[in-house]
């Protein structure tokens, strides 16, 4: 859902047997890919159950209404089938004016249990370390020419920085407070298996 030029690709290529590229016709990220143009905010024009797996990344926070798209995307799937979820936490304004949410692990949470989801596993992913890194090298691009050039020496040290011991440590105590974002994997249980 969102897939854009299809980032992920190569990482589920050979997991599947089938796969279905649907994106909204104003994307700013035109595919080759692209299989079915719908209103990723509306009703999906797919059967109940038609799907084992769905991918949503960064793709939520451009929905105006995320729950109703939640609530699609569990329709579709079969009976356990995987909602995969990724959405940016600390993270700058883009694609505007469609840049509506900035999600916390609770709002995930809920947002899939009144679909009828189970969360399997939400993790949130990188912390302090590679939120820096991240606002340098957007505040770097932001930047007139030729300052990025000048200043890339920043972004380069800071990156050397992030991959040291010390980073990955203050990343792993960081990330539950001050996440980069977040992965979900949802699971599409039968009606009532659900507790409140």
């Amino acid at each position: 859902m969102g897939c854009g030029y299809v980032p992920l690709f190569g990482v589920y290529r050979g997991l599947v047997q089938d796969n279905i590229c649907i994106d909204w016709a104003n994307t700013l990220h035109p595919s080759i890919h692209l299989d079915v143009v719908v209103d990723l905010g509306g009703n999906l024009p797919f059967e109940d159950g038609s799907f084992d797996t769905i991918l949503l990344t960064d793709v939520l926070e451009h929905l105006a209404e995320p729950a109703r798209a939640i609530c699609e995307a569990a329709r579709i799937l079969r009976l356990g089938g995987k909602l995969i979820i990724g959405v940016p936490f600390f993270y700058w304004v883009h694609e505007a004016p469609h840049d509506y949410h900035r999600y916390t692990e609770f709002a995930l949470q809920r947002m899939c249990q009144l679909s009828s989801l189970s969360v399997v596993e939400l993790q949130a992913y990188g912390g302090l370390p590679e939120i820096l890194c991240d606002l340098i090298a957007k505040a770097l691009e932001s930047l007139p020419r030729p300052l990025p050039v000048i200043l890339r020496p920043l972004h380069i040290a800071a990156s050397l920085l992030d991959a040291t011991w010390f980073a990955k440590k203050l990343s792993e105590r960081s990330k539950r407070v001050f996440p980069l974002g977040y992965v979900v994997v949802a699971e599409k249980l039968p009606p009532g298996a659900i507790g409140g």
